[in-house]
């Protein structure tokens, strides 16, 4: 990701087909995000608040209201969002432990 005059851009895709198909929230600038590659991350987005654009996602009630359009990650009606590359580099696998 890079920064340019306070709008953060997505860098390289090596993933151009991977979306995001659905999203749950875990606690706060904390989600579980599931991948149209069948994964499923933990997305951990205390880092982007650095970042002017993403600074309203410290308030909960804007963090939690995330949703998705078009695979990727949206906040603020449209005026936030972040690339699908982005959520999956910074993300770690979510190893579901099994209940028997």
């Amino acid at each position: 990701m890079y920064v340019v005059n306070g709008i953060a851009y997505s860098g390289d895709n090596n993933n151009k087909d991977l979306k995001v198909i659905d999203i749950k929230i875990v606690s706060e600038l904390c989600m579980l995000v599931e991948f149209s590659n069948g994964e499923k991350r933990i997305f951990d987005a205390k880092y982007l608040i650095k970042i002017p654009i993403y600074k309203k996602l410290e308030d909960f009630s804007v963090f939690k209201n995330a949703y998705i359009e078009n695979g990727i990650i949206v906040w603020d009606s449209g005026k936030i969002d972040i690339g699908v590359s982005e959520v999956y580099n910074n993300s770690y696998i979510y190893e579901q432990e099994l209940v028997i």
